[in-house]
């Protein structure tokens, strides 16, 4: 999470429910709706939504 300044690592997300967790945690209202929002969730690594083991 980028946030006044800074960078912080919230967890490791296994899964789009464990992101929606991290971001309600941080303050983020309403987090399911912001998951295919680029200005605010940048996927690395692979596609949106699909997670595998690294």
């Amino acid at each position: 999470m980028h946030s006044h300044g800074h960078d912080e690592i919230l967890g490791t997300a296994h899964n789009d429910h464990d992101l929606v967790v991290f971001l309600a945690a941080s303050g983020v209202q309403d987090p399911d709706s912001i998951l295919d929002n680029d200005l605010w969730i940048e996927w690395r690594g692979s596609p949106p939504h699909q997670w595998s083991a690294a």
